[in-house]
């Protein structure tokens, strides 16, 4: 299981060309002394215990925290900080502390302390092969010598040109040998015949279906073996990819125990490899064969077969042929009946065609007969419509002829109105030369005869000036009339007193 690292200081470089480090490993065993329960029914959440723990150590948290152990007693965390320096201040807000949960009136204590690694030491497998009395200090594999690693992502030991979930011993190898020259290298998993080998101990899986897996690293020297392990006490896997992110893991790091890369084991796994092989190939020459026999013996029953489905269908030839006799002398048999009654059918078709061709002639005979009525009432009626049409266009023309009269009428009427008009103009210039010629004529007598006289003559012209100046304002306003009905269609007319006329001539 793999956790995300948010601080990497105290990361080591284990290899720069696979971006792979060691961090050390934190952790801390926490333990909740739980009361005893009194009511029935009545638990204890361990989910709320954890959230509480968790609380109290805020604003500091665990990069992981699980139950390791749950009792009716007591409830065991396993809680993991990324550095070394947030322990200290853990087990100061901790240990000896006290939880209190909703519902219970009892304190549930927590004591808390520094996890210790479960690590092999130098004594450890100093002390295994020096007490072994099956180990020779002299033979690779049979010393201490040889690392076995569980745990081990399969995505971070793969080749960059290879399988992204299929590790490599060579990516592997190239890891390990910074701490000392390797002999050998060997991942189980890798070898699809190790199912089969005597080793039945080794924890394989089939390619593809897995995430971590196992390896072992043999070194040539005590001194690298060594460094190895005292490097890797204490630590876990820690990747960082090339965004900056990094994730770790833990491993587990034991000295082999079974001279799992010794020269008898590897020698041995070669043979069984070779007999696994051997024994591959057999089954396959034996499957092979079995196949053969089992292609002859289809082949065979296929051959028969054919023979039995030859004659089934040389039988079933000569039935079809029955049949088809069978069934020909029959065809002719209906042929005739078919052809004799499609005669007699013929026959009253025939009639029956000649007997609607009657009623079709009748009918085409009815339908000319009613077209031609038909024919001769449209031409009755577009002729009395024609004869419609004409009265009413000569009603039109007399009404026309009408109108035209009375603008004839109308057009003369206003012809001799303005010869009327013309003829009073000429009058009244005629009249107002004589009115000015009798002035005159009037004007020199006076200056001839300048007597007093004549009383009674001078007294007769002014009132002959008086009545013809009466006469000359009448004229003009029967002109002023005259013209103002010009315009309107009616007669004008000139009334002149005969008394006037007769003034004006004297």
């Amino acid at each position: 299981m793999t956790t995300l690292v948010h601080d990497t200081t105290e990361a080591v470089c284990l290899c720069q060309e696979y971006n792979l480090f060691l961090k050390p490993i934190d952790k801390l065993t926490l333990s909740v002394a739980l009361p005893q329960l009194k009511l029935p029914g009545k638990s204890i959440s361990n989910w709320e215990v954890m959230e509480r723990v968790k609380a109290m150590v805020a604003p500091e948290q665990f990069s992981a925290l699980r139950i390791s152990k749950s009792t009716m007693d007591f409830i065991r965390f396993e809680g993991e900080v990324e550095n070394r320096g947030v322990v200290k201040i853990l087990l100061a807000k901790l240990d000896g502390k006290s939880i209190k949960l909703s519902g219970f009136t009892d304190i549930l204590k927590v004591r808390a302390v520094e996890n210790k690694m479960d690590f092999p030491t130098r004594y450890d497998w100093d002390s295994f092969f020096r007490d072994a009395k099956d180990m020779n200090d002299t033979v690779p594999g049979e010393r201490p010598d040889t690392i076995h690693l569980e745990g081990l992502p399969c995505r971070w030991f793969t080749l960059p040109d290879g399988p992204p979930d299929r590790p490599s011993e060579t990516a592997l190898q190239t890891i390990f040998q910074g701490f000392g020259q390797v002999r050998h290298v060997d991942i189980p998993m890798l070898d699809p015949y190790r199912e089969e080998t005597l080793d039945k101990n080794f924890n394989t899986f089939t390619f593809g279906g897995h995430l971590n897996f196992e390896a072992y690293v043999q070194y040539q020297e005590y001194d690298g073996f060594a460094k190895a392990m005292d490097t890797l006490r204490g630590m876990k896997l820690m990747y960082k990819g090339e965004d900056g992110k990094a994730v770790a893991c833990n491993i587990k790091v034991t000295f082999d125990t079974s001279k799992h890369l010794s020269d008898v084991a590897l020698k041995r796994r070669q043979q069984e490899r070779l007999r696994i092989l051997e024994l591959e190939r057999q089954r396959e020459e034996l499957k092979r064969k079995e196949k053969e026999e089992e292609e002859r013996h289809k082949e065979e029953e296929r051959y028969k077969e054919a023979e039995e489905e030859e004659k089934e269908r040389r039988r079933e030839e000569r039935i079809r042929k029955r049949e088809q006799k069978l069934r020909d002398r029959e065809e002719r048999r209906n042929l005739k009946k078919v052809k004799r009654r499609q005669e007699e059918e013929q026959k009253k078709l025939q009639m029956k065609i000649a007997t609607e061709e009657r009623r079709l002639l009748l009918a085409q005979r009815n339908l000319e007969s009613i077209r031609l009525i038909a024919e001769l009432l449209g031409r009755a009626k577009r002729e009395k419509e024609e004869l419609a049409r004409q009265k009413e266009e000569l009603a039109r023309l007399e009404q026309l002829e009408a109108c035209r009269r009375e603008q004839e009428a109308e057009l003369r009427r206003v012809e001799l109105e303005k010869g009327r008009a013309l003829d009073l103009q000429r009058r009244e210039r005629e009249l107002r030369e004589r009115l000015v010629g009798n002035l005159l004529k009037k004007a020199g007598g006076e200056g001839e005869n300048q007597t007093s006289t004549q009383p009674s003559a001078l007294t007769m012209h002014k009132g002959d000036s008086s009545d013809l100046s009466k006469t000359i304002c009448r004229f003009s306003r029967e002109k002023s009339n005259h013209s103002r009905e010009k315009s309107k269609p009616k007669t004008y007319r000139l009334k002149m007193t005969r008394c006037h006329v007769s003034e004006f001539h004297v």
